[in-house]
């Protein structure tokens, strides 16, 4: 699954990871992550990320 970056701040969203913290379950792909869903260092929403270039 690919990696998002966040344009903001620069986190990155592995969806290997996920988020638990903030309710996304380890192997959810950036795709299925609910709109609703905000960068957890920035608060920045899922339009201000990028898929990450290996």
């Amino acid at each position: 699954m690919k990696k998002y970056t966040c344009t903001i701040c620069s986190y990155i969203y592995d969806p290997a990871v996920g988020d638990p913290e903030n309710g996304v379950a380890p192997g959810t792909a950036f795709d299925d992550i609910p709109d609703t869903w905000v960068c957890p260092l920035c608060g920045a929403g899922k339009d201000f990320f990028e898929e990450t270039k290996d």
